[in-house]
Formats: structure tokens, C-alpha cells, sequence
């Protein structure tokens, strides 16, 4: 299974983040990972559709946008038209609202002819998210907890990763993307990929190296 690298741009330069896309593009990654923050269901900050819409005309990579807000079906259709290729939503904010608001915001994100994923934080099984395993065309395991960059990776996602990878052969998604974000970095990118994880998150791994395509070729095992 292709390895797919995802340069998180939450730790770019927001001032010069034509380029930073550029860059990632430039350097082989496969996606550009958004990470939308909204203050509430983590404590920073970040940004919100109109960047997702600004960097889309600098490059063709898809932009991978993951939101860790509370209520996401409200900002479904901005991202969606602002030109996010895929929208991935987080089990922990939809539970709170009802049983089926996460299988409810999962087809709102089809119905825009995009993709979607489910999210689990490290804390929660990701057994929670087999029942929509059916809609998803990737599912998100965080290994570390959302809202700040330059966290050690939990090594207890290791788990979740091989049950995750079993259950989408058992269910006949096989090539069932599985994304990793937190702490990944030469080490920890070939701790997942053997776990079954094929697509990885990160952004200090990248932004800070001195070589940017050397160190995505690095997560790679190149």
C-alpha cells in the first residue's frame, strides 16, 4: 500500500503560506493536511474555511481538512466550497450531540461529492468508529491529543492502528486509508506504516528539517 505523506501547515508560516503549499507540493508530498481548530473543542485558534480557499489555487494536491470543532455540520458547506477534497470530523464532538449526529455529518460531506473520514482521540477505543466504517474513505487516529503541535507520540495507538487496518479487511475495505497525526518523525513513521497506517500526518518533522523533500522521503523509509 502507497505511503502518503500529509505536511500539516499548522506549522508554516501563516504569512507566507502560498509558498509553505508550494513547498509541500514541490517537496512530493500527497496531501495537504488543514488542521481547523476552534477554540472550544481545543483551546487554540486556528483558521477556518476562507484559508482553506485561499491556498486551493496554489496548489493540486487535496487539502485534507480535519476539524476539531464543536458542532461541524455548521461549517460543512464553507469548507466544502472553499474546495477541501476531504473533511474528517471528530467522534468525541459528535457524540455529544447525539448517537447518529457523526453517521449524519459523514453523509453531509458526501453529498458535496467530497470525501470523509472519523476521528478518534488517543483516549478513545477506535472500535467506536467501526460502525461507520462503511461511509468512510479514511479514518483518523490521533497520537497525541489535538491542540498543540510537538507532542511525544502515544505508542498506544499502535493497537488501534492493527485493529483498525483488521476490521476494514474484514468489512471489504482493504485500501481503507488510515491516517496517523502526532509526534510522527522517521522513528514513529515506521512504527505505523508496519502497524498498518498508510497516511501521515506531520508538521514540525517537516517544517523544521533542513532538507524539506529529504525529510519527506525520510517518513517515507526512501
Amino acid at each position: 500500500m502507497q505511503i502518503k505523506i500529509a505536511p500539516s501547515i499548522l506549522s508554516a508560516d501563516f504569512s507566507r503560506m502560498g509558498e509553505a503549499v508550494a513547498l509541500c507540493e514541490r517537496s512530493g508530498a500527497d496531501l495537504i493536511h488543514c488542521d481547523v481548530m476552534d477554540g472550544s473543542f481545543v483551546a487554540p485558534i486556528t483558521f477556518g474555511g476562507q484559508m482553506v480557499k485561499n491556498i486551493r489555487p496554489a496548489t493540486r494536491l487535496p487539502l485534507d481538512v480535519h476539524l476539531m470543532i464543536e458542532h461541524p455540520q455548521t461549517q460543512i458547506k464553507f469548507f466544502a466550497e472553499a474546495g477541501a477534497d476531504i473533511i474528517t470530523v471528530h467522534y468525541e464532538a459528535c457524540s455529544k450531540i447525539s448517537p447518529s449526529y457523526l453517521r449524519e455529518t459523514l453523509e453531509l460531506i458526501r453529498s458535496y461529492g467530497i470525501k470523509c473520514g472519523a476521528v478518534v482521540n488517543p483516549d478513545v477505543p477506535v472500535e467506536r468508529l467501526f460502525p461507520v466504517f462503511d461511509l468512510c474513505d479514511m479514518v483518523l487516529l490521533m497520537s497525541v491529543f489535538p491542540g498543540y503541535g510537538g507532542q511525544k507520540f502515544i505508542e498506544g495507538v499502535l493497537d488501534k492502528i492493527r485493529a483498525a487496518r483488521q476490521y476494514a479487511i474484514s468489512c471489504g475495505k482493504p485500501e481503507l486509508d488510515i491516517e496517523v497525526d502526532g509526534g510522527i518523525n522517521a522513528h514513529t513513521a515506521r512504527l505505523v506504516t508496519e502497524a498498518g497506517a498508510n497516511v501521515l500526518v506531520a508538521g514540525s518533522a517537516l517544517f523544521s528539517a533542513p532538507d524539506f523533500a529529504e525529510a519527506v522521503r525520510e517518513l517515507r523509509g526512501q
